[in-house]
């Protein structure tokens, strides 16, 4: 079987050491040449670059292992990107929870203000590292799930269009794991229909392989307790904040009943729920828990790996549920049709929703990349909900391109989550007063 080079574009990032463990853990089904990091953050790269180097020694050491700041080291002879950057990293994410808590409105990093700000960023980043893997490796793939996808994504499908880039999100995966634990089988035992934007869809089956349909089931369970399970408690010590999100997806199910729904729809259709709920501990929002938790958690385990000379007995947990990756990418090397959720252009995908919209749906995935099964009509309450939200991640893209303040004021005014035109003015302000250059100038 052929061997693999791949480079992750984001090699500080708290999730890299769980990527990499992943994909030690799948050698037999993806084997590997090279694994590059990238990242242009050298200092936060090195303490896990230097790490891994050592952990790859003792668990993989027929693999070339190097981390850089440099583009055409890290870019050239691969034949995969795995993207997952985060412009600004946590300061700024701190940022887009806070700032709009300032004007009575939740803050969130890929949902809401927080999200639209974050998108801002975002689109540079991306662009940038397209024109890295397309400069020094034209035949190289990129396997995108860098935060806010829907955003990302659109401004890829805008300014990139003939980029070899695969948008995909974990979200539909993880919910999947926990309808499989509801239902006692493996998640890959069941198939789902899903229609939606990114963050923000519902699921209209859930069946095994021989066609016996769960939704039914699934939905008893998530009327009475959302999608928390006490699996995903004991085994995936999920955050406080992460529990009462599954948890709100029983009164987000009440609202749609027909259809399972996706967790972050909360965010759209219970805004003042969120709000107050932010607003009596502001100082400390789901950033801060990522900082005290998992960051600390993982740079400290670097440094413990570092000072120790080996790995052996604190290695890295495996980020198993990130298989969907290693999927993706088999898909695209070995033709194999993997049937996945993805983020593309619909093109009929949903037949009474725009063309060039980007919608997430399932999709058959082979060497020419994603094709999108279709999901028929879907109802007026969901087709009008999603055409408000996909209108917003447009406009942003827009405001981006052509440096329009008026177009961002728009995007901010028409989101679900922002009550008036004043507040999304005043909110889009403070916005560009703390992103600074990070952010094109608008005008």
């Amino acid at each position: 079987m052929k061997k693999f080079s791949v480079v992750i574009a984001g090699g500080g990032s708290t999730f890299t050491p769980g990527i990499v463990m992943m994909m030690l853990d799948n050698l037999e089904r993806f084997p590997l040449k090279t694994l590059k990091l990238y990242d242009n953050d050298g200092d936060r790269q090195g303490i896990l670059g230097e790490a891994l180097e050592i952990l790859l020694k003792e668990q993989a050491p027929d693999i070339e292992f190097l981390y850089t700041t440099d583009p055409e080291t890290a870019f050239s002879d691969v034949d995969f990107c795995m993207a997952h950057i985060r412009v600004g990293k946590y300061a700024m994410r701190e940022k887009d929870e806070k700032v709009p808590l300032r004007h009575g409105v939740f803050g969130q990093e890929t949902c809401g203000p927080g999200g639209i700000a974050y998108g801002m960023r975002s689109i540079t980043g991306m662009l940038e590292i397209i024109d890295y893997m397309e400069k020094y490796s034209p035949d190289c793939w990129m396997l995108n799930y860098s935060n806010p996808a829907a955003i990302v994504a659109e401004a890829c499908r805008v300014l990139r269009p003939d980029s070899k880039v695969l948008n995909i999100c974990d979200m539909p995966v993880g919910t999947l794991r926990r309808m499989s634990q509801i239902v006692g089988k493996k998640p890959e035992e069941l198939e789902v229909r899903y229609f939606g934007l990114n963050h923000f869809g519902w699921w209209t089956s859930v069946k095994d392989r021989e066609g016996h349909e769960y939704i039914e089931q699934i939905r008893d369970y998530v009327s009475e307790h959302g999608y928390l399970t006490q699996i995903e408690v004991d085994t995936q010590h999920t955050d406080p904040s992460w529990q009462e999100t599954h948890k709100k997806a029983k009164d987000i199910l009440a609202v749609t009943p027909e259809y399972l729904p996706n967790t972050y729809l909360k965010y759209y259709l219970y805004p003042d729920y969120v709000f107050e709920h932010m607003k009596d501990h502001p100082e400390f929002t789901r950033a801060n828990e990522v900082m005290a938790g998992r960051e600390k958690h993982v740079f400290d385990h670097a440094r413990q790996i570092i000072e120790n000379g080996s790995a052996k007995g604190i290695a890295f947990d495996i980020d198993a549920h990130a298989t969907f990756i290693v999927d993706l990418a088999r898909a695209i090397a070995f033709n194999t049709h993997e049937r996945m959720v993805m983020i593309v252009e619909n093109n009929g995908a949903i037949a009474n929703f725009p063309d060039d919209a980007m919608v997430e749906v399932p999709c058959i995935v082979g060497t020419d990349g994603p094709e999108a099964l279709a999901q028929g009509q879907i109802p007026a309450f969901q087709q009008a909900l999603m055409f408000q939200q996909v209108t917003v991640e447009k406009l942003v893209v827009e405001a981006y391109v052509e440096n329009s303040y008026q177009k961002m004021w728009q995007a901010l005014t028409l989101s679900k989550t922002v009550p008036s035109a004043q507040v999304a003015k005043e909110l889009l302000d403070d916005l560009i007063s703390e992103n600074g250059e990070a952010w094109p100038e608008l005008h």
